[in-house]
C-alpha cells in the first residue's frame, strides 16, 4: 500500500466574521490574561505551522495590525458578509498549491498547539482529512489534504466545512484529545472567563 506523506501544509485563521453576537469587535476583546482573542488564537496557529495566513475583511487596521505581529500572512476577503465558507475558498485559493491546509477559527483561543500539530501530523500521514475529537464531539481546528480542494472551493454559505465533514465516512481521521479548548469558542462576552 502507498503511503503518501504531505509536508507541506498551511494554516488558515478564519477571522473575518462579524461577531452580531458578541456586540463588539471580539477578536479584539481580551481574555483574562490581556491578550486580544484572535492574536491568542494566530499565535497557537502560527507556533505550529509558521506558513499560515488569516483571512480578515477589508479595513480591519487594528485587527490587521495586530495578527501581523505574529508573523501571519493576512488575506482580505472581500465577500465576507458571504459567511465562513467564502473566507475558506479566499485562504485555500490564496494558497492552492499546498498539500493540504489546517482550518481554525480566530474565535476559539484555547486550543492547544499540541492539538494542531496532531491534526497536521494526521494529514502528513495520508489522511484526507482530520479533526479532534474530546469525549465524544468532534471539534476544531479541521484539517483537509490537497485532494479535497474542489470540495473546498465548492463551499457556499455559513456552515462552512462541517457538510464536508457530516459526509466524510471513513475519509476523515478523528484525533482524540483531552483537548476541551477544541469545543470552546467566544459568542458573548461572558465566554472571555478564565479557561486555561
Amino acid at each position: 500500500m502507498l503511503v503518501v506523506h504531505v509536508t507541506e501544509l498551511v494554516g488558515v485563521l478564519l477571522a473575518a466574521g462579524s461577531a452580531r453576537r458578541f456586540g463588539a469587535h471580539k477578536l479584539l476583546a481580551e481574555l483574562p490574561n490581556g491578550e486580544p482573542v484572535g492574536l491568542r488564537a494566530a499565535r497557537n496557529l502560527v507556533q505550529v505551522l509558521p506558513d499560515s495566513l488569516a483571512v480578515i475583511r477589508p479595513g480591519d487596521k487594528e485587527l490587521a495590525e495586530r495578527l501581523a505581529a505574529t508573523g501571519i500572512e493576512l488575506i482580505e476577503n472581500p465577500d465576507a458578509a458571504t459567511g465562513i465558507a467564502g473566507s475558506i475558498r479566499v485562504g485555500v485559493s490564496a494558497r492552492s498549491d499546498a498539500g493540504g491546509w489546517l482550518i481554525a477559527l480566530a474565535d476559539m483561543p484555547w486550543i492547544r498547539p499540541v492539538t494542531i500539530r496532531s491534526i497536521a501530523d494526521a494529514l502528513r500521514a495520508g489522511a484526507a482529512m482530520a479533526a479532534p475529537t474530546c469525549g465524544g464531539r468532534r471539534g476544531h481546528p479541521v484539517g483537509f489534504s490537497a485532494r479535497r480542494q474542489s470540495q473546498l472551493m465548492s463551499l457556499s454559505g455559513d456552515r462552512g466545512a462541517r457538510r464536508l465533514l457530516e459526509a466524510a465516512g471513513p475519509d476523515l481521521c478523528l484525533v482524540e484529545t483531552s483537548d476541551t479548548g477544541i469545543l470552546r469558542d467566544i459568542d458573548t462576552p461572558s465566554d472571555l472567563v478564565a479557561f486555561d
